[in-house]
């Protein structure tokens, strides 16, 4: 065979061994022997370079003028609660100032890196100034289940009963708390005084129930008291939904650490595309929230929220400790609470010594801060500083210090707006020593004003066009504030912090909203206490909500502040889901078309409108999104109304002599004498 025949051969077997596969392939040739391992080699050695940072590192605070301790206090269910004490420096029998909080302890104790107890303190629920000058000891607490303390936490966990079959509640832990820093804190002389703003003023409540005897006063400032009736999640019947970020962030984690996500800047926006409030939620993953859970089960007022009702409460409580309850006149968030209560332990108070009130012209907490101004309304004076140099600090000092004077603290101190006064008074409401209050109907007449707007007039109506009608619909809401609206209302931002004294022109304009106006005072009209809407009106729906605002009509121009020239200063508002007109705890549908009263109080407001300034009315249907939307359909629970439920309607607003709607103002009447 020649070469060329026998690599031809080859080549062909090749082929062949390949397609027929293993069983006919030509053996390997024999492996090499394995060369022997190598040692590894010896790790890398380096220069010794020893941690700057040491094991241990001990502040130097000689230098500091308070002492900072952190304690686990224990509860008598062996729960242990963060605790931080502030003692000011060579301090010797100095009272105990303690706020207990959801709102993390240690931060509210940390505001600034600082040698310094006031720059240390300044900020959330400190009263820096009183506290620092005061010379008192600074105790704050973290509630069970928050931040640092151990236990569950429970948004406003109800008082031990119905609503709380365990043995431990805010009272209970209040009264450990106490017991323990008068035995542990030397400095002390043994009397103890809590205070404390919305849920830190719900706190100093709870505090009154069984109190310890070392507390010697509670002061609640803008308590959050009755979460259906008027303060944060409902305001009769309608939910408040700008506070589901709230209760997002405030339940998700310990330490608020998952926060509540936006795709919208505009919130009327967000909560619009949603639908309702509880499609909202679902989109969040609310549904793992414990309370939102309750609160969405519970949109009536059932025994869930009277059980939880503070006023009710306390109002069975023997009155053991002086207590001064603080009230802002533009609280945004709990502008039911201070005056409920005040209602409830009045009537205890026979010798008008243990219970006091404070009304001023404040956002939600604004006395802790500058109180010169609320927006575009100025006071002539920083009533937050009158409030705590000359009101709060006295008080505090009376109860709480050795051998303090008798302080000149009037059973209730109340702003004037209008007049911008502080007024000394013996009770409330009274408008001045001496006045009487008026239940005075303001009557929706009718009669058109020039602009064509209908009219209000202390006189009844007599006849004329019989009511007043517009449109209310759900797709197109009232914003609560001129678009756009921003988010992270409950943050602090000034839009959600003012909006309660917002000019109500942009409302005016709305064909949605109907607006009832007075001819220019040629006299002061001055009203003190709370404004009852008496409305008879129909809706073409068989569910509705009516918002009514009482509103101060500025001049058209005002000389020395321009700005102002025909401002609407809403005085006092408030609104009320239809469903509950014959009774809270039970829903029920509105006959359609048929014209009906309604009968709701709106907050307490203390006002003088000015000679030349007009009385406004508003009403409207909704106030969005700071209220969820009524869908005008009767729904079981509007929280899971479907997008076919909401539905406009035509609402009618009566004011014939025989269906006469009005609002009741409380109108302060001189004395004789006076």
């Amino acid at each position: 065979m020649k070469p060329s025949q026998r690599a031809l051969a080859a080549t062909a077997m090749a082929a062949l061994g390949a397609w027929l596969g293993p069983a006919i392939a030509q053996p390997a040739a024999p492996a090499a022997p394995a060369a022997p391992a190598k040692p590894a080699p010896p790790p890398a050695t380096y220069p010794a370079l020893p941690s700057e940072t040491p094991a241990t590192f001990t502040p130097v605070t000689s230098s500091f003028d308070y002492v900072r301790r952190e304690a686990m206090i224990p509860m008598r269910d062996g729960v242990k609660l963060y605790t931080v004490i502030l003692v000011p420096r060579g301090a010797r029998r100095a009272p105990i100032l303690l706020t207990r909080t959801p709102y993390d302890a240690a931060g509210m104790t940390s505001q600034r890196h600082s040698a310094h107890l006031g720059p240390l303190l300044h900020g959330y629920d400190n009263v820096t100034d009183v506290i620092v000058d005061g010379g008192y000891i600074r105790v704050v607490q973290d509630v069970r289940g928050k931040y640092k303390s151990e236990g569950d936490y429970i948004m406003n966990r109800p008082l031990r009963g119905p609503q709380n079959p365990t043995p431990v509640d805010h009272a209970t832990d209040t009264y450990d708390t106490i017991d323990w820093l008068v035995k542990n804190t030397p400095e002390s002389n043994g009397n103890v005084g809590i205070l404390g703003i919305s849920y830190d003023g719900f706190l100093p409540l709870m505090a009154l129930v069984q109190p310890h005897p070392a507390l010697k006063v509670s002061v609640p400032m803008n308590p959050m008291v009755d979460g259906w009736m008027g303060d944060d999640w409902f305001h009769h019947g309608a939910f408040r939904q700008l506070g589901i970020d709230y209760i997002h962030d405030q339940q998700a984690t310990r330490g608020n650490d998952a926060k509540w996500w936006r795709d919208h800047f505009d919130d009327y926006e967000l909560f619009l595309a949603a639908g309702s409030a509880g499609e909202l939620g679902k989109r969040h993953g609310m549904e793992q929230i414990g309370f939102w859970t309750k609160l969405a089960a519970h949109p009536s007022y059932d025994a869930f929220w009277r059980d939880q009702a503070v006023d009710k409460r306390l109002a069975r409580e023997p009155l053991k400790v002086p207590v001064m309850l603080v009230h802002g006149l533009w609280d945004q968030e709990d502008i039911y609470g201070a005056i409920a209560v005040y209602k409830a332990l009045e009537p205890k108070d026979t010798a008008n010594d243990k219970v006091f009130l404070v009304v001023g012209p404040w956002f939600h907490g604004q006395q802790i801060g500058d109180g010169s101004a609320l927006g575009a309304i100025k006071f002539d004076s920083d009533t937050a500083l009158t409030f705590r140099r000359d009101i709060l600090r006295p008080f505090l000092d009376r109860y709480l210090k050795d051998g303090a004077p008798r302080a000149d603290v009037a059973p209730v101190h109340a702003f004037e707006t209008g007049t911008n006064t502080w007024r000394r008074l013996p009770s409330w409401p009274a408008g001045c020593a001496g006045c009487a209050i008026k239940p005075t109907p303001l009557y929706l007449a009718g009669a058109p004003r020039p602009g064509g707007r209908p009219a209000v007039s202390f006189t009844a109506p007599r006849g004329g066009d019989p009511f007043e009608e517009y449109v209310a619909d759900p797709a197109h809401p009232v914003p609560y504030l001129p678009r756009p609206i921003p988010g992270a209302s409950f943050d602090g931002n000034a839009h959600w912090r003012t909006w309660l004294v917002s000019d109500q022109r942009d409302a005016a304009s709305r064909p949605d909203v109907v607006s009832f106006v007075s001819d220019p005072l040629a006299t002061p009209l001055k009203i003190a206490g709370e404004p009852i809407a008496n409305l008879i009106a129909s809706t073409t729906g068989t569910d509705a909500d009516w918002v009514v605002k009482v509103i101060d009509v500025y001049p058209d121009e005002v000389a020395h502040d321009p700005a102002m020239g025909g401002y609407q200063l809403m005085v006092s508002a408030d609104i009320f889901r239809g469903r509950y007109r014959e009774s809270f705890e039970t829903a029920r549908p509105i006959d359609a078309g048929k014209p009906l009263r309604y009968r709701f109080s709106l907050p307490t407001a203390n006002h003088v409108f000015l000679p030349g300034h007009r009385v406004m009315v508003q009403i409207q249907s909704s106030w969005f999104p700071l209220y969820d939307r009524n869908p005008q359909t009767f729904v079981p629970n509007i929280f899971w109304a479907a997008p076919g439920d909401y539905r406009k309607a035509t609402q009618r607003i009566f004011h014939a002599p025989d269906q006469a709607s009005f609002v009741e103002l409380p109108v302060v009447q001189a004395s004789p004498t006076r």
